[in-house]
């Protein structure tokens, strides 16, 4: 059904030593130029304040998801008998494509611009796209059905599983790569148990009941690797201070787009409507420093100041406290002429590390069990029954000293 290279084409990956492409369609997705986008987006936002070498991308993420569900499908017992040439096709993809509609700076971008990464990963493959036109040619439904294992919709659970479980490829590359380009172990674990654990029981992805220890330790690193490294403060800075230049951009745009002058790149990001795929794609993190550059320049002195910031690392400090704190910081900062609208900001970061879903069908971790039976995890490993019931906030004030 689809070309197949005789050769496999392949990529380096310090992750993964390589990346295996033996379908055309999917080494023409890798060269599209909205999948190409990828390289000019950070995996991790604003996290390379703090830890210099993450600098890495959502194309290298991106790729490597692609491999774990290739190798998913080649090594679970039972995985690739399930599956038709169309569906394992149809969910290697999905994995690939999975983080196509991501702006810049990761999740915050979505946040400031109220547009999901998911919804335009929908629209990047369903509408008029290179990425859709190459899916076309390979089959007509393929666009349908690789948006539907992203959405989690797709008619065979076990493709869902895969990208979007509990236990997913998704899951396992951002631990392992972001461990790595942070320069950190905590998001290191088995990944090589957890694949040979993994084994297909009345249709549905379980773990042996061998493998519930390497589980455990992927899930402890998801919960150090959140608290540590995708939650630090100084990471969560930067968003702030983002998200407060974005808040003043949009103020000034309603005003008089005129005192933007030069920085045209945001104007739909600003203004309310639909955002076209051609304006999403040329919003990379290349062209928002470009707009921080230019903007450092405006006549507008608390946007020249949070441009400045952005690109020079002048940071809002921070400290752990309760809402309460709140108006006196902001009177204080008031009596020294700055606009608590924009130096004052209170964060919340929560994290649950583990909550199984209530449906049957829900995309749980199941363990297979020596005597037949399958259950979920947390019913059967104390540590992970203690921190699905965990639910752990932290709340932070971050503002201009």
């Amino acid at each position: 059904m689809f070309v197949k290279y005789q050769e496999p084409e392949v990529m380096r990956d310090p992750i993964h030593d390589y990346i295996h492409i033996s379908y055309q369609v999917i080494w023409d997705c890798i060269n599209a130029k909205e999948f190409q986008r990828l390289r000019r987006i950070r995996q991790l936002g604003g996290s390379f304040q703090i830890f210099h070498t993450a600098e890495h991308s959502r194309f290298s993420h991106s790729v490597g998801v692609y491999e774990i569900v290739r190798r998913m499908i080649a090594e679970v017992k039972g995985l690739k008998e399930e599956l038709s040439e169309y569906e394992q096709v149809t969910v290697m993809l999905a994995g690939l494509l999975h983080d196509i509609g991501h702006g810049p700076y990761s999740h915050v971008f979505e946040t400031i611009s109220h547009c999901s990464h998911e919804r335009f990963t929908q629209r990047i493959i369903l509408e008029d796209s290179e990425i859709n036109a190459i899916l076309k040619s390979a089959h007509p439904d393929l666009p349908k059905d690789v948006a539907s294992v992203i959405s989690y919709t797709h008619p065979n659970e076990l493709l869902n599983q895969l990208v979007s479980g509990q236990l997913d490829a998704d899951r396992m590359d951002y631990l392992l790569r972001d461990a790595y380009f942070t320069g950190t172990s905590y998001g290191r674990f088995d990944m090589e148990k957890v694949l040979r654990a993994m084994t297909i029981k009345q249709h549905r992805l379980v773990v042996k009941e061998s493998g519930i220890y390497a589980v455990e330790n992927y899930i402890m690193a998801r919960y150090h690797m959140y608290w540590q490294i995708y939650y630090h403060p100084i990471s969560r800075s930067f968003e702030a201070v983002l998200t407060l230049f974005f808040k003043r951009m949009q103020v000034l745009y309603q005003k008089d787009p005129a005192k933007l002058s030069g920085a045209e790149l945001f104007f739909p990001f600003l203004k309310a409507g639909e955002i076209s795929i051609d304006d999403f794609f040329f919003m990379d993190e290349s062209s928002v420093q470009y707009g921080f550059h230019v903007l450092t320049k405006s006549e507008d002195e608390i946007l020249a100041d949070l441009a400045g910031r952005l690109l020079n690392r002048h940071l809002f400090r921070y400290e752990t406290l309760t809402e309460s704190r709140i108006p006196m910081i902001k009177k204080e900062l008031a009596e020294k002429g700055l606009d608590p609208d924009y130096y004052c900001y209170f964060d919340r970061a929560i994290q649950k590390p583990y909550q199984p879903y209530r449906s049957e069908n829900g995309h749980n971790i199941w363990v297979w069990k020596a005597d037949g039976s399958i259950v979920e995890l947390s019913q059967v490993s104390s540590i992970v029954h203690a921190i699905a019931k965990a639910d752990i906030k932290e709340n932070r004030l971050l503002f201009y000293p």
